[in-house]
């Protein structure tokens, strides 16, 4: 995984007022801690760190305001309504820790035309190296039949990547297409018909 290098300045204003200012300014206030260091306070261009969150996982080089470090974002606050980012948390990362992470999880296929697909997580945790974060895992589903299970166990992973998870997690399970239940329309056409074929036996006998 590539880095995002994003300045960053020392930030010594603290409470919301500071922060709505960084904000107003079109910045966000953030704040690294890890490796026993006491947390650093930043402030970091709003833009470039928007951009960057877009990507998951995302290492990014801090650098500016003598601030040289390699972080992961950890906690990241969101605007309910407009969706810019309101603060950020930054884990301390060195080259050849090891970190857990969520990565994503994602099909590739179709599943047997009986079937419906239940994918019941999205992520799983693994441990990889800090600066080799694999982007995600794919999982073949093609032709899986009613009834097949992919558990976290089953997951080929990317080189590198050790699950944390519990193998026996359920990802995905194949479950067998619901069947379609009569509308209170056709219901009520079937009444109609039994009753006027009722009502001609009724004649016919007379």
């Amino acid at each position: 995984m590539s880095e995002v290098r994003i300045a960053a300045e020392t930030r010594t204003e603290f409470g919301k007022g500071a922060a709505r200012k960084i904000r107003r300014a079109d910045k966000v206030p953030a704040v690294l801690y890890g490796h026993g260091i006491d947390p650093k306070h930043l402030t970091l261009p709003g833009h470039e760190v928007l951009l960057a969150l877009r990507t998951a996982n995302v290492l990014i080089r801090l650098q500016g305001d003598g601030v040289d470090e390699l972080a992961l974002p950890k906690g990241v606050q969101r605007d309910p309504i407009k969706g810019f980012v309101e603060h950020v948390d930054l884990l301390l990362v060195k080259r050849g820790e090891k970190v857990t992470v969520e990565i994503p999880v994602t099909t590739t296929g179709d599943v047997n035309s009986e079937g419906l697909l239940d994918q019941q997580l999205v992520s799983i945790a693994v441990e990889a190296e800090a600066t080799h974060i694999p982007t995600g895992v794919e999982v073949d589903v093609e032709g899986l039949t009613v009834g097949s299970v992919i558990t976290a166990g089953d997951l080929k992973l990317p080189k590198g990547a050790t699950l944390t998870a519990d193998p026996e997690t359920v990802i995905i399970q194949v479950n067998a297409k619901p069947t379609e239940e009569p509308t209170a329309e056709a219901e009520a056409a079937e009444g109609e018909a039994a009753e006027a074929g009722a009502g001609e036996s009724a004649e016919a006998t007379e």
